[in-house]
């Protein structure tokens, strides 16, 4: 097996391992009948980003790309659908959906309408599935500053922490290996953010060693 092919499972294995955590917040669900206390809009907009990967895949033909994107595509489905069958929210959640399907078809019609296949189409997409990731790694910061002023991780998640490190650390050698900045660039604050947690953990762990150091896995 040579590296490229190692990289490749790397980012498989830990992508979905990161995409299950999800799995938590749906156990929880199940037990208490309830949606609360559950953030919905993260899992519509990782099953967005998931479909405009999954549509970089395709055009590029990288199978690591379409696998990933599918497996997260369909896990956050089942997600919606289970937090939409115990929210009291129904309304808003539909209307939320109604909003991102709007956008999906928006930019399906701009990247299948208004520009002609090839290089073009693929660095467009590219860009855009770019800075979508870059702003969802890049959203946590604003309750990492909060974290810093409370001294209190008790609402991060270590294991969460583990796998984004795991997975953004694969995806920028996968993308390096591949010299796809599209894939490289978006990975890197992924780390950074990783790294800024494990610092904080380390910084804020509670000194009762009887106290747990981190809540239990959430998404």
């Amino acid at each position: 097996m040579d590296l490229l092919q190692l990289l490749s499972w790397a980012c498989i294995v830990f992508t979905i391992g990161m995409f299950s955590t999800g799995l938590t917040d749906l156990k929880k669900m199940r037990e208490s009948k309830s949606a609360e206390n559950i953030q919905f809009l993260p899992f519509l907009t990782t099953c967005l980003n998931n479909l405009g990967w999954l549509s970089y895949g395709m055009l590029k033909k990288d199978q690591t790309i379409v696998l990933v994107n599918i497996i997260g595509a369909l896990l956050q489905v089942l997600y919606i659908i289970m937090y939409f069958h115990y929210t009291k929210e129904k309304r808003l959640v539909m209307v939320q959906t109604a909003t991102a399907g709007a956008v999906l078809a928006c930019g399906w019609l701009y990247f299948t309408t208004f520009l002609t296949e090839g290089d073009a189409r693929l660095s467009q997409l590219g860009l855009t599935c770019s800075v979508v990731t870059v702003s969802m790694y890049m959203s946590p910061l604003a309750d990492l500053v909060q974290i810093v002023r409370s001294g209190n991780v008790q609402c991060l998640s270590f294991p969460l922490t583990v796998a984004t490190f795991f997975t953004s650390t694969s995806w920028v050698l996968y993308g390096l290996q591949l010299n796809d900045y599209y894939v490289m660039v978006p990975n890197t604050p992924g780390i950074f953010t990783s790294l800024v947690r494990f610092y904080l953990f380390w910084k804020f762990a509670p000194v009762d060693p009887s106290l747990p150091p981190y809540k239990p896995l959430q998404i």
